[in-house]
């Protein structure tokens, strides 16, 4: 089976692509995702797959880096725990509505492909990133994946 690519936004703020290196090869629960569509794609990933690390909410959005799954969608615990900022009372053990997904680091771009420049390319005209900008989980097509790595 091939690897798929996915694109992940996160706020450098909370999280960055500094902190996902930081974490070293036992990476991350990727948490915090409350949109289904989002959550869905999550759950399609596969042990291996690339995803590509985009910080939003900053002065330069941008993608700046990659990392990859390292365990596919499990129950988010977050979900449950009343104390944390993730909690959704809707949520049970015997039927939580959220996944995580494990990511590693593999690489920070040198250079950052900041959205300004994808939304010039026409190859990437139809990447969810440029067509449904608020989704924090997206694919990405193999194509779109091989003009962007052109890019950095």
């Amino acid at each position: 089976m091939t690897s798929q690519y996915w694109l992940l936004k996160t706020e450098p703020n909370e999280f960055s692509i500094d902190d996902l290196k930081a974490k070293g090869s036992n990476g991350e629960p990727w948490d915090g995702i409350r949109n289904y569509q989002a959550r869905n794609f999550m759950r399609e990933m596969a042990m291996g797959d690339t995803v590509l690390i985009y910080h939003s909410a900053c002065a330069v959005p941008a993608i700046v880096g990659e990392g990859k799954i390292i365990k596919t969608a499990y129950d988010d615990h977050f979900a449950l725990d009343p104390k944390s900022k993730y909690f959704d009372e809707k949520s049970s053990a015997d039927k939580n509505r959220w996944s995580l997904v494990d990511v590693a680091f593999v690489e920070k771009w040198q250079k950052p492909v900041p959205l300004s420049t994808i939304k010039t390319v026409k190859a990437l005209s139809e990447m969810k990133l440029v067509k449904q900008s608020r989704l924090s989980v997206s694919p990405v097509t193999a194509d779109e994946y091989e003009v962007l790595i052109t890019l950095k």
